[in-house]
């Protein structure tokens, strides 16, 4: 169990129904599901508590065939570019489908 405790955050957004997506949650699931069109699975996680200044994100994808992982992570920063300018962190789990 981890328990992340941001200063940035401003704590009344602390709570958040998990079956919601936070607008960041959906704009950067949107900008990998564009650079990432061969993607079997996608999920992007505000692990900030919901300020949107760290995010978790695993993306099974095609296109990382043949790439090491630190490439695989690459990809995604570069798909991310813009947006991480506003974070202060960001994990990435990358998977190549298995058929």
């Amino acid at each position: 169990t981890y328990i992340f405790f941001n200063v940035f955050c401003n704590p009344i957004e602390l709570t958040r129904n998990v079956s919601t997506q936070t607008e960041g949650e959906v704009r950067i699931a949107k900008v990998l599901k564009e650079k990432f069109p061969l993607a079997s699975s996608l999920k992007v996680v505000d692990i900030s508590g919901g300020c949107g200044s760290m995010y978790e994100i695993h993306i099974e994808s095609k296109e990382f065939k043949g790439k090491r992982t630190v490439q695989q992570h690459q990809l995604v920063n570069q798909a991310l570019q813009e947006e991480i300018q506003a974070m202060h962190g960001l994990r990435i789990f990358t998977t190549i489908p298995r058929n």
